[in-house]
């Protein structure tokens, strides 16, 4: 019989640094062609991502794009494709996100960074901040979001939760500057970041909306940064409407991991990570917590 994990049960068997590691195999495998992982599709409403481990597992995630109700993974181990597990709710998905967002600082941010800025307090904020807790020694978090209950509420959560210290901005200005990371959050359809805010150095991230007319950043950010990375370049040239960065030169984060592009070359330059969802990561943080 298959395993089938809930939320609580998923929150349980995760831990940041197992998380991370998982999602940096899998960009290695994606740059190196063993995972296959194709843009996401929609029904309707419902959307679809799917991917295959070759040899080991293959599986999907289906979930309604609007609605907020419940999604689907599920994980086949092959060779005799019997269904080995499924996890219903949205925290697989969260936390597999923010350990995308935690390999990602882990390759692009400064090895000296300790300082982070947030924009953005809901659980794709959390699920970043738990991930790169984990890749940087982190000494001060600064947080911003429209409802002032919100930000200190979530800088309680920080400083009792990952053991960070953390306290609230009156703007999003004050969340961002001077900050060795930034962590776009939100689910702003405008800018809430101006690029001009960044000091030199600063490793981005931007997890919300990224589409050409809703996007939580503007033209500047890519203009800003030295060096654009993604971990799915297919999806971020299959958004429709176009994402803001289809025509920048973004770079898969798995070659990055893998060496065969030199990342980061100084430590003055601004870096942004596109984080659009690789295909196939939730079976394969489901597979992980499987054994599988």
């Amino acid at each position: 019989m298959p395993i089938v994990f809930d939320d609580d049960t998923v929150i349980s068997g995760l831990d940041p640094v197992t998380a991370v590691e998982a999602m940096r195999q899998a960009l290695l495998a994606a740059h190196r062609g063993e995972l296959d992982a194709p843009p996401r599709v929609h029904a309707g409403v419902l959307t679809f991502t799917a991917g295959r481990l070759p040899g080991r597992w293959y599986g999907y995630r289906s979930y309604d794009t609007h609605l907020g109700g419940q999604q689907i993974v599920a994980v086949h181990a092959e060779p005799g494709g019997e269904l080995a597990g499924v996890a219903v709710g949205s925290a697989l998905g969260e936390y597999r996100t923010g350990a995308l967002g935690g390999a990602a600082v882990d390759a692009l941010a400064r090895s000296d960074a300790t300082t982070v800025g947030v924009l953005g307090t809901g659980r794709q904020a959390w699920t970043q901040l738990w991930a790169i807790a984990a890749v940087r020694p982190l000494t001060d978090v600064v947080v911003y979001s429209r409802l002032r209950d919100h930000r200190a509420d979530f800088a309680d959560r920080v400083n009792d939760d990952l053991g960070v210290p953390a306290r609230v901005a009156d703007t999003p200005r004050d969340a961002v500057a001077g900050r060795d990371i930034v962590v776009l959050a939100t689910s702003s359809p405008v800018p809430v970041l101006d690029a001009a805010w960044l000091s030199p150095g600063t490793a981005v991230t931007t997890v919300g909306p990224k589409q050409i007319g809703r996007a939580e950043f503007g033209p500047d950010l890519p203009r800003a940064a030295q060096l654009i990375a993604t971990d799915s370049p297919a999806q971020l040239a299959a958004y429709d409407p176009p994402a803001l960065l289809a025509d920048t030169p973004a770079v898969h984060l798995g070659a990055i991991l893998a060496g065969s592009h030199p990342g980061r070359t100084t430590d003055d330059e601004i870096t942004l990570f596109a984080s659009v969802g690789l295909a196939g990561t939730e079976p394969y943080l489901l597979a992980t917590l499987l054994g599988l």
